[in-house]
C-alpha cells in the first residue's frame, strides 16, 4: 500500500465492511480462492471472504447453495474470436452453457462452483481476460464505444485509451479499497454510446482551439450513478487531451478514495461526495492534485442512440460493414456465442463487440460477405432485424439468480416484449423498456422510455410480483431520469397496462413525435392520469 488510509483516523465514521477491507485487501481473496477454497470447497469459505469474493468478480448466486455468478471484464466490449471461444468453453464446462451480456458490456456466468475458479481464472488469463475487480469497491469494467476504431461518428479511436486506463487500475492495490463501486466510461462517439451521465467518471468527445489549431480531446463528467438515489454526472470545466486522460482518472479516483464517505454503504458512491462538495470545489481540489487544465472546449456529443446498432451499417473503412445483432433480453447460450465467434473470424475482422444495450456487433465484414453472414442459422434468433419491442427491451438478472432482486425479470421482460410485438404492430417508433428487480438498477431503468422496477403487492392470494412504472428517461445533451408514476401494477398485468399506455402515446402523438418528445409535451401528469384510468378499469 503506497498511500495513507486517512479515513481510518476516525473509526466511528466507518461502516463495518470498511474494517473487513482493512483487515485483508479484497484482492488477497483471489489467491485464497485458488490455494484454499477451491481445494476445500464452499463450506470452508468464511463469511467475510464471501464479501471479498467480489474483488474476484464473483457473487453468491441465489439461493446461497454453493453456486456463484461471475462477471468477465471486456474493455469497451471488444473481444477477439479466440477470447469469445474461451468464454464459450467456460460456459459449457462450468456454467450450464448460459451466458448473459450485461449493461456494462461484460459477460456474466451463473452456476459456477468455487472448485471451478482456478481453471476459469487460468483459461481467462491465457487469452488476456479477467474477472478480477469486475465487482467490489474498486474501479470496475471500463465501458466505451463498442464501435471504437470503425465508427464513422467518432472523433478518435479510444481503444488504446481504455486499455491504458484499465491496465493502470486493474489489480492496483493503491486503488483496490475505494469507498464503494466505481465506474468509468471513455468514448469519442458523438452519440454517447458509453452512457456518460450514469458513470462515476466519464470522458466524452470535445474539441478546443489551442494555439490556433483545433485539438481533439475530452470533457470529463463526475458523480453519475443510478440505484435508489440516482444522480446525473456533472461536467468539469476542463479540456483534456487524450494523453492526459489517465492523469485525470488517477486524480479523480484518488480524491474519491481519500475523501469519499465510508460511514454508510448506501451513501458512499462518488455522487454523494460531489453533491456535498459541489462540482466547482471538487475541480479545485482535483487541480490542486494534478495541475491546472484548460477550460472546456466545444462539446461534440450531439445526441443519444442508447447503444443500439441493429442492422447492417458502413464502417469508416471503405468497403467494410458492421452488423448489429439483437440478443433477446441479453441472454444467449455458449453454442450461439461460439457460432458468432466463428462468423467473426470467417467473414469479418475476427472481433465481437458487446454493447451497453446487452447486444453484440460483428465488424469488419466486406460487402461481398454480407448476404452469407445474414443467412447464418445463428442469426435467425440473434438477429440484425429484431421485432420492435424485443429490440429495445433490457433486463437485469432478476431473482432467478440475484440475491438482491425482489422479482423475476428476464423471462417476464421477454414475455412482455413478445406480447407488445404481437399486439402493437403499427407503431413506427421503437420504445426502450427496461426491467429491474431491485433498486440497484443494473438494468438501468432510470434512463428508459418506460422503466419497470420490481416490488411486491398484497392480494387475496398473498404477496405477488408487481412493478412500479416510470416514464420519460433519456441520456445525452438533455439527459433526465424518468418519472415514477403512482399505481403499482401486478406482474401478470404489466403487458396489458403497457399496451394501453403505448396506445395512449400512439393516439395522442403528433406526426413523427418520439416517445420522449411526447412525454415532454404532455408531461408526467398526463401519463399518471392515463395509468390511473387503466388500473381503475377491469384488466384485460
Amino acid at each position: 500500500m503506497a498511500y495513507d488510509p486517512i479515513w481510518m483516523q476516525d473509526p466511528a465514521k466507518l461502516n463495518k465492511f470498511e474494517f473487513v477491507k482493512m483487515e485483508k485487501d479484497g484482492l488477497d481473496v483471489i489467491r485464497d480462492i485458488i490455494e484454499t477454497y477451491a481445494q476445500q470447497g464452499y463450506e470452508s469459505i468464511p463469511e467475510d471472504d464471501k464479501g471479498r469474493f467480489k474483488w474476484a468478480g464473483v457473487y453468491e448466486q441465489k439461493p446461497k447453495d454453493g453456486h456463484f455468478m461471475m462477471r468477465i471484464r471486456i474493455n469497451s466490449g471488444i473481444m477477439s474470436a479466440a477470447q469469445a471461444r474461451t468464454l464459450a468453453d467456460i460456459a459449457e464446462l462450468y456454467g450450464r452453457s448460459l451466458m448473459d451480456v450485461t449493461t456494462r458490456q461484460a459477460i456474466q456466468y451463473h452456476w459456477l462452483r468455487v472448485e471451478d475458479f482456478p481453471d476459469i481464472f487460468n483459461r481467462l488469463e491465457q487469452v488476456g481476460l479477467y474477472s478480477y475487480e469486475a465487482c467490489g469497491d474498486c474501479p470496475r469494467t471500463i465501458v466505451g464505444n463498442p464501435l471504437a476504431g470503425i465508427d464513422p461518428n467518432e472523433l478518435m479511436d479510444t481503444t488504446d485509451l481504455v486499455n491504458e486506463v484499465n491496465d493502470f487500475f486493474l489489480l492496483n492495490r493503491d486503488f483496490s479499497n475505494l469507498p464503494r463501486k466505481y465506474k468509468m466510461s471513455i468514448s469519442a462517439n458523438i452519440y454517447n454510446n458509453a452512457h456518460a451521465e450514469i458513470n462515476d467518471l466519464a470522458f466524452t468527445p470535445a474539441v478546443k482551439i489551442i494555439d490556433d489549431e483545433e485539438v481533439i480531446g475530452f470533457h470529463a463528467h463526475v458523480g453519475g450513478g443510478l440505484s435508489a438515489k440516482p444522480h446525473l454526472a456533472q461536467k468539469l470545466d476542463m479540456f483534456i487531451r487524450p494523453e492526459e486522460v489517465l492523469k485525470v482518472a488517477i486524480g479523480v479516483t484518488t480524491l474519491f478514495r481519500d475523501n469519499g464517505f465510508r460511514e454508510k454503504r448506501h451513501h458512499a458512491r462518488l455522487k454523494f461526495l460531489i453533491a456535498a462538495w459541489g462540482v466547482e470545489a471538487f475541480q479545485n481540489r482535483l487541480e490542486e492534485l494534478i495541475g491546472k487544465f484548460p477550460t472546456r472546449g466545444e462539446d461534440k456529443t450531439v445526441g443519444w442512440q442508447a447503444a443500439y446498432f441493429d442492422g447492417v451499417h458502413p464502417q469508416k473503412q471503405s468497403g467494410l460493414f458492421y452488423i448489429g445483432l439483437n440478443v433477446p433480453i441479453g441472454r444467449l447460450d455458449s453454442h450461439e456465442f461460439r457460432q458468432l465467434a466463428d462468423a467473426a473470424e470467417q467473414y469479418g475482422d475476427g472481433l465481437l463487440r458487446t454493447t451497453m444495450s446487452q447486444n453484440i456487433v460483428l465488424t469488419g465484414i466486406p460487402e461481398y460477405h454480407i448476404d452469407e453472414v445474414l443467412a447464418l442459422p445463428v442469426l435467425q434468433r440473434i438477429t440484425p432485424h429484431p421485432k420492435p419491442f424485443m429490440s429495445r427491451t433490457v433486463s437485469c438478472t432478476g431473482n432467478e439468480f440475484c440475491n438482491l432482486a425482489i422479482v423475476e425479470t428476464k423471462e417476464r421482460a421477454r414475455r412482455v416484449a413478445d406480447y407488445l410485438d404481437e399486439h402493437i404492430t403499427d407503431l413506427d417508433e421503437q420504445i426502450r423498456i427496461h426491467f429491474i428487480g431491485c433498486p440497484n438498477a443494473c438494468g438501468q431503468k432510470h434512463v428508459a422510455d418506460i422503466g419497470l422496477q420490481g416490488s411486491l403487492v398484497k392480494t387475496e392470494q398473498g404477496m405477488v410480483d408487481a412493478f412500479d412504472i416510470a416514464v420519460g428517461g433519456i441520456l445525452g445533451p438533455n439527459a433526465r431520469f424518468n418519472t415514477t408514476l403512482k399505481g403499482r401494477v401486478k406482474g401478470d398485468d404489466v403487458p396489458y397496462v403497457l399496451e394501453q399506455l403505448l396506445r395512449f402515446y400512439k393516439e395522442e402523438r403528433k406526426a413523427n413525435e418520439t416517445f420522449h418528445s411526447f412525454f415532454l409535451r404532455v408531461g408526467a401528469d398526463a401519463f399518471q392520469q392515463r395509468l390511473t384510468e387503466i388500473l381503475a378499469a377491469p384488466i384485460g
